[in-house]
């Protein structure tokens, strides 16, 4: 019933439509969800329930310890795969005319003209595995992938191929004690890279595969220390034409071996030194995506004249670098300069004496650009006398081959302390496993392998890097969603504050889900934690503390068209053995509560093999991974297994099945009641309702169709499509959550976004069920229905058509031209309006000015939100500063080339003030006055809107939601140069006195001896000249 006194004489039945209309959809509603059944049965059960308030502190070290476990099963694995092939090396003697076959990744299963298999191919069993995607892979054995620029045949390759096949028991035995694990590989510090299982590798469109292991993250992570680098480049007159483009890719390179724990500078350099990002003179910057893909743009502005003065170059650098160390904010580890040039003509000790001498931390590194080698002494001298390496670079083929070994003379230190680091990356996407949602982010737990043989102990010889991936998704089974409630979530960040996994972390572009953004595994904690804007909760979690912190967070939903306003306590802690810190967010009120019931396990046996229940199909109720003869059991048959006590080896959530259980048979009484509502044919005769669903706290749902499949208006609603509608690994579906935030007892109703403009749309209206009445109580359920959008507008126009006179006959309502009626949501998104097209609009898009005066009358708020992970099409010709961009271009109006690129966004949302049942309202367009009224719809999150439209308004702009997001560009100079909170890793190698002995002085290809320069050429078994101290 709706009690009020109408503001507005001129529309005086106003009160009478939103009472009717109330009145009527919350009857529907209730009926066909069961609402008031459920809220009846879960009161009965009342007595046999506990209610509990979460200890957040003591849930995050338990789920820190869980993750621990599974961390360190998986380091121990590598561990097991380190001392194998440590062994197997130390057995190996090198044989240069060995002949092995081995399984090459690209050539098995390959067969040339004649039907014969290809040398190093061969028959290789390959079979569909559901653990690996349905990939066909062979379990018993590894392949081995060269890159397409290096010799098959190389004689340090076949090798290396050959003692390294001692791995093949050790990746088979690994997986066999943890069945979770998915690739194993080795990588080699020759080039090749042994990967298990065995699969087929398929080159490019051009025949080439490209992957080199030692330019991954994993490999040059665990192989070196962390370092600071400045990359000095000369680019004088003599360096013009080919020779600066190999400089230019020889620089891009060396930013390939910079992980997110490096620092670093490029100075260009003729008679004078010039910073190629002139905001960062004098500093140094951390080595993330962002930053590596700015630099490699403004490489594109160096042009070649001038003379090249290197002793300017060289002091700029050593002063930068001494500079930056002073501050304690880089690497606090290993110095370098690379030296990319076309020659010396003298060795500049002065220099040297003055900055490096004798102590030598800073390493010098100089890349000979071309074939000349007149000068070439000059630069060998340098490398010799300050712990570096020399090389020289004649072809762009060249470039990458040689960059790479500067890791090897960096690992020397740790080799030679034999030193086991244990490194851990950040997010990345594999996209060899898509998991049907499309790829699937990993971290990389890596190891060094060195060679123990005593005659070559000193010479801190790498012989590779094991590692094995785990996917993210593997921590979020550890994460018991049920004791987190419906808003709260888990999350993990790396040292550099940069996120592992969040809910709100979006790696994939918007449009296509397809791309991945550029800067995807850098996204900072405080970029979606953005109300924190003193960094007080990233910079604890950064320093590996343990606490709590609590602040009101902006929470959008639904395609970030709508915002929830909450406030977050927040817990958090370290996981030991890794550089990584979880923290675990919960919601004040009801997501602090958690409560537990108890019934019989026959009783919820039996309600739980009903046919319309589901369980959540991304929460682990029982672990069916582990064990491969579990991988084929649905949820609901490993509980049944697990509770029958014929299986040891399936481990369950103990705690969870008994809620579930508890939920299934309190629950089960909604089956009968809808089914009984199907077989009543006079109800729901014109087929307007179509389905009915609930959902509980622990992942149960219940679905009962009112009409044929086949006759749903909206397909996906309730299916995998519909992400944000289903309960999910990391949150509940979306009409729970928002149910959950509206009054007890009333009904949200919204018009799913992907079907606004569609005649096919359809309209949801969820409640939550509270536990008990009282302000503390948990919410234990949520039910629903899906209605036709045509059978709720055709209620709405039915309702506004009623009047409060006597003899029927109505002043005003809805069909009179003079006035437009709208049913606005609580976001302000239109749901019935007069123009059928306006479906789904944002309210101010439409009346503009009504919408602005609610907002100056206090009946909405507007809320600004911000998004630091956006993608924004900007024309090519402006992109200056932004960041490297994508190549995804579409012709605009004005035929310019346009492109995607990252970007933060400020944009606002609308909310409505509860308070405000009914309002009126006088908007003066020029002299004329326009009149509306606003009136609350009775248990509900929606608002009638009469406006009167004899003014013309349309001057008054119309107002945007989402649509009109306003991006700057985010690399402007302040923020490159800003560095947040990091912590250094814990390890540091980057001298050993044995390095240093006098006298010792090698080559990579020629052990013990100082060659000639060799002529160079041939490229199908590279020879490169090297020298290094």
């Amino acid at each position: 019933v709706c009690v009020c006194v109408c503001v507005c004489a001129s529309i005086p039945d106003q009160c009478l439509w939103a009472s009717a209309f109330g009145g009527e959809i919350k009857s529907i509603s209730a009926k066909y969800s069961g609402s008031q059944l459920l809220q009846k049965k879960y009161k009965e059960f009342e007595r046999a329930v506990r209610v509990e308030e979460i200890d957040g502190l003591r849930l995050v070290k338990k789920l820190a310890e869980n993750m621990e476990e599974m961390f360190h099963k998986k380091s121990e694995a590598m561990k097991r795969l380190v001392e194998a092939a440590e062994e197997a090396h130390l057995q190996h003697e090198d044989d240069p005319d060995l002949q092995y076959e081995y399984f090459n990744a690209v050539l098995i299963n390959e067969v040339d003209e004649e039907g014969n298999s290809m040398e190093l191919g061969g028959d290789f069993l390959l079979q569909p595995n559901d653990h690996f995607n349905n990939l066909s892979v062979n379990l018993s054995l590894s392949v081995v992938q060269v890159p397409t620029n290096m010799y098959n045949k190389d004689s340090a390759i076949v090798n290396g191929v050959y003692w390294s096949e001692a791995l093949n028991k050790v990746f088979v035995d690994n997986f066999e004690r943890d069945p979770s694990l998915i690739w194993q590989y080795f990588g080699s510090a020759k080039g090749f890279f042994r990967q298990y299982p065995g699969i087929k590798w398929r080159p490019d469109e051009h025949g080439v595969i490209a992957f080199d292991c030692r330019n991954r993250k994993w490999y040059i992570q665990a192989a070196t220390s962390p370092k600071d680098v400045v990359i000095l480049v000369d680019v004088s007159g003599s360096m013009k034409g080919l020779r600066l483009t190999i400089a230019r890719q020889t620089v891009s390179s060396i930013l390939d071996t910079l992980g997110d724990d490096d620092f670093f500078n490029v100075i260009a350099y003729n008679d004078e030194v010039h910073y190629v990002e002139p905001c960062l003179n004098g500093t140094l910057v951390q080595a993330d995506v962002t930053n590596k893909d700015h630099f490699r743009m403004n490489l594109d502005k160096l042009l070649a004249k001038g003379i090249g003065m290197l002793d300017v170059g060289l002091t700029e650098a050593f002063e930068v670098l001494n500079d930056f160390n002073q501050t304690g904010r880089g690497s606090v580890c290993s110095q370098a300069i690379m030296l990319v040039t076309d020659g010396a003509v003298d060795t500049y000790d002065s220099v040297f004496a003055k900055y490096n001498w004798p102590d030598r931390k800073v390493r010098i590194f100089p890349y000979l650009i071309g074939r000349e080698s007149a000068f070439a002494d000059n630069l060998k001298w340098m490398a010799c006398a300050n712990k570096g390496y020399f090389t020289q670079i004649s072809t762009l083929a060249d470039v990458q081959e040689n960059v790479m070994e500067y890791l090897h003379v960096l690992s020397r230190p740790k080799v030679i302390a034999q030193e086991h680091d244990t490194v851990w990356t950040e997010a990345y996407i594999d996209s060899t496993l898509e998991d049907g949602q499309g790829p699937i982010l990993m971290t990389t737990v890596a190891m060094p392998v060195f060679s123990t043989k005593n005659e070559t102990r000193n010479r801190g010889i790498l012989l590779g890097v094991v590692g094995t991936d785990v996917p993210v998704s593997e921590l979020l089974k550890t994460i018991p969603k049920y004791k987190l409630g419906i808003h709260g979530y888990a999350f993990a960040i790396t040292n550099n504050g940069y996120i592992l996994t969040h809910p709100d972390l979006r790696p994939l572009y918007e449009e296509s889900k397809k791309r991945r953004k550029p800067n995807y595994s850098s996204v900072d904690l405080s970029e979606v934690e953005w109300e924190d804007k003193d960094d007080i909760l990233r910079n604890a979690m950064v320093n590996r503390k343990t606490g709590t912190f609590s602040m009101e967070v902006k929470k959008t939903v639904d395609k970030g068209k709508r915002v929830l306003v909450l406030h977050n306590d927040y817990y958090y802690t370290d996981i030991k053995g890794t550089p990584f810190s979880l923290g675990v967010a919960l919601s004040r009120g009801h997501g602090k509560y958690f409560f537990r019931g108890n019934v019989t396990v026959e009783e919820g046996l039996h309600d739980l093999e009903h046919p319309d229940v589901q369980l959540a199909d991304e929460w682990t109720y029982c672990d069916t991974d582990e064990h491969p003869e579990h991988r084929y059991l649905s949820q609901i048959e490993a509980i049944k297994l697990y509770l029958s006590g014929r299986e040891p080896h399936l481990k369950c959530d103990k705690e969870l099945i008994q809620e579930v259980l508890f939920d299934a048979v309190v629950t089960a009484p909604l089956e009968a009641y809808w089914t009984s509502l199907v077989l009543n044919k006079s109800e729901n005769s014109d087929k307007g309702v179509e389905i009915a669903y609930l959902g509980t706290r622990t992942g149960l749902s219940r679905i009962n169709l009112f009409v044929v499949p086949d006759q749903l208006t909206n397909q996906d609603f309730l299916t995998a499509e519909d992400k944000e509608g289903v309960f999910n690994a990391d949150h509940f579906p979306l009409w729970y959550k928002r149910a959950a935030e509206q009054v007890p007892g009333t009904f949200v109703y919204s018009l799913p976004f992907n079907t606004g403009k569609d005649n096919n749309s359809v309209v949801l209206a969820s409640t939550a069920i509270q536990l008990l009445d009282e302000r503390k109580s948990p919410i234990a359920a949520a039910v629903g229905i899906q209605m036709k959008l045509e059978f709720f507008q055709r209620k709405f126009w039915t309702a506004s058509r009623q009047c409060a006179a006597l003899d029927g006959r109505c002043s005003i309502n809805c069909d009179n031209e003079n006035i437009n009626c709208y049913l606005i949501d609580n976001n302000g998104f239109i749901l019935v309006a007069e123009d059928y097209s306006l479906t789904g609009m944002f309210f101010g898009e439409a009346e503009g000015a009504v919408m602005n005066k609610l907002l100056l009358m206090g009946s909405f708020k507007r809320v600004t939100l911000y998004d630091y992970q956006a993608i924004c099409r900007i024309f090519a010709e402006s992109s200056d500063g932004s960041r490297a961009l994508l190549d995804v271009s579409t012709p605009s109006q004005r035929g310019d080339r346009t492109m995607l690129v990252p970007c933060d966004t400020e944009y606002p949302a609308f909310v409505s003030e509860r308070t405000i049942k009914e309002t009126t309202g006088n908007i003066d367009c020029e002299g004329c006055i326009k009149s509306f009224v606003i009136q609350q719809i009775p248990s509900s999150n929606l608002f009638m809107v009469v406006v009167d439209n004899k003014c013309d308004c349309s001057d008054a702009s119309p107002m945007r939601s989402l649509t009109a997001a306003a991006h700057n560009e985010s690399l402007k100079c302040e923020r490159l140069k800003f560095q947040k909170d990091r912590r250094r890793p814990d390890s540091c190698h980057p001298f050993h006195p044995e390095v240093t002995k006098p006298n010792h002085i090698t080559t990579i290809s020629q052990p013990n001896l100082l060659p000639p320069l060799p002529p160079r050429g041939n490229q199908t078994q590279p020879h490169h000249n090297h020298i290094t101290t």
